[in-house]
């Protein structure tokens, strides 16, 4: 993995003149950052706890296998291809995105499967294969998810919610889309069959929502991936992150890995740069924080009197379910599996009850499992196949001693797998790794485990939530998920671009 070692020195200083800008973690909404910064004249230096930039999509190799730690799904490239053209370049000077046919498998208890894809031919006789008098319901459906996404993408995905007159413009329309209501409901609307209804709204869970409660706005997910498709990153995800992290050494910028940020310090109310752990002291004209929103006020900011985020206010907050993710390798190829597949359980609503309102590890799951080797020979040794499957699970406020249930867990996803799509699975896994909640909170610094932050619930959208730019800080200001946007790589990538509304140009700041 490439790093640009650090060139300054003890106080921060540099031989380049240019004004100095922080950004706290190199994950996507920290590097789209830099980029940004780096294109508006700062010297960019950017502090990554973690060993390597990519905050949550890390990249790690074990025994001849290679896994993305996390994000996998690429949609809405354009968000990227924005990035590379800011430095002169195209995004396929660095990073090879492969279109995904079908997108996805939706497999359900009962073993029939739904292939998800942006054929619209396809997708109908899809349809008819599980209801045939949905068809016509199901082109509503997506007539309806075209205007949330011209109203909740187009309209709001890069803008400032820094006041609440921005909130009323974008009122009326919310209000046109009945944004109160749930995706869940909104596609129940048009869709008769259970398993449809299932298949067309599981979408939220991919940024830490669940379907009984996130706005229906979010039904745009479905229109976002038919026009512009879903997407692999060979090598895995964190090519895009090694991409990025070039496009910074190529503006003179510097990624500092194993630098964790202890404190933003702030004088008469501006941020005035960071301090390490460790006691360096790193000086900045505007300060950027990828870390947890959360994490951001209530630690790093924690000798700050607050108005807004206080502890109380960080404490009462909804937060996304955590996951846990099983890493692991085997020596045989499973070509029937196909990149992506979403393994519905035997119940949806209560197993979504279960884990964002009554905290409870239940006795069934649902899972998603990525298989790379589908699409990409270097992500396992030759003749093998290398997975991650991933279990929503509640967050750190349920009651659950993870060391003590990793591993009995682990093992009955295992025996589900064997049981449906991977026969004879445990007698071939060669390599394995857990993730849980923990490494959420401890290595990823996130506020209860939670896996994306603030839940994305209507009251928590836009103008709720954390500002781009820090309500509490001057010269402060907030990317990735658990700001506006939100999660997901189109969101956490945006949060970045709205930098360019509220960020002053290098060449004002003194």
């Amino acid at each position: 993995m490439m790093t640009v070692h650090d060139t300054l020195l003890a106080g921060g200083q540099s031989a380049d003149a240019r004004p100095h800008a922080i950004v706290i973690g190199a994950g996507f909404g920290g590097l789209a950052a830099a980029v940004r910064l780096g294109a508006r004249g700062y010297r960019v230096t950017v502090l990554e706890k973690l060993e390597q930039p990519g905050g949550r999509a890390s990249q790690f190799r074990q025994d001849g296998f290679t896994f993305d730690a996390g994000p996998t799904i690429i949609t809405a490239p354009f968000v990227f291809e924005e990035l590379w053209a800011l430095c002169g370049r195209k995004l396929s000077d660095d990073v090879s995105l492969v279109s995904l046919d079908p997108f996805y498998t939706v497999r359900f208890d009962d073993g029939r499967e739904f292939r998800a894809s942006a054929n619209d031919a396809a997708m109908e006789a899809e349809i008819a294969r599980f209801s045939p008098g949905d068809v016509d319901g199901y082109r509503r459906y997506l007539e309806e998810s075209e205007r949330c996404f011209r109203t909740g993408f187009l309209g709001m995905i890069d803008k400032s919610y820094a006041t609440l007159g921005a909130m009323a413009r974008s009122m009326p329309g919310l209000i046109m889309r009945r944004a109160e209501r749930s995706v869940y409901k909104l596609v129940s609307k048009y869709i008769r069959n259970e398993q449809l209804r299932q298949a067309l709204s599981f979408h939220p869970l991919f940024i830490g929502g669940n379907p009984m409660r996130s706005s229906g706005v979010l039904s745009l997910i479905s229109y976002l991936e038919r026009e512009y498709g879903v997407h692999y990153a060979k090598g895995g995800t964190h090519s895009l992150v090694k991409g990025l992290a070039g496009l910074i050494a190529g503006q003179g910028g510097t990624i500092r890995t194993n630098a964790e940020v202890a404190e933003i310090t702030v004088e008469n109310g501006r941020a005035t740069g960071v301090w390490l752990q460790g006691g360096q002291v790193i000086a900045a004209s505007i300060v950027v924080s990828n870390a947890d929103a959360g994490w951001t006020y209530s630690k790093l900011l924690a000798k700050h009197p607050r108005k807004r985020w206080t502890d109380a206010k960080i404490g009462r907050a909804k937060y996304s379910m955590s996951l846990f993710v099983w890493y692991f390798g085997v020596n045989r190829k499973y070509d029937h599996v196909p990149h992506h597949t979403v393994m519905m359980g035997p119940r949806f609503g209560g197993l979504l009850h279960d884990i964002f309102d009554a905290k409870h590890l239940a006795d069934d799951f649902s899972l998603y499992l990525y298989r790379p080797s589908a699409s990409d020979d270097s992500m396992a040794p030759e003749g093998c196949d290398s997975f991650y499957v991933l279990s929503p699970v509640p967050n750190l406020d349920a009651d659950i001693d993870w060391a003590k249930t990793a591993e009995p867990y682990r093992r009955k996803i295992e025996a589900h797998l064997e049981a449906t799509v991977l026969p004879g699975l445990k007698d071939h896994v060669v390599t394995s790794k857990l993730m849980t909640p923990i490494d959420f909170r401890d290595r990823l610094l996130s506020i209860k485990g939670a896996a994306f932050g603030i839940e994305p619930v209507i009251t928590q959208l836009a103008w709720f939530r954390p500002h781009n730019i820090s309500e509490e800080v001057e010269n402060l200001f907030i990317v990735g998920a658990g700001t506006h946007p939100g999660a997901g790589l189109p969101g956490v990538v945006s949060s970045a671009k709205i930098l360019d509304k509220v960020v002053p140009h290098a060449r004002t700041v003194n």
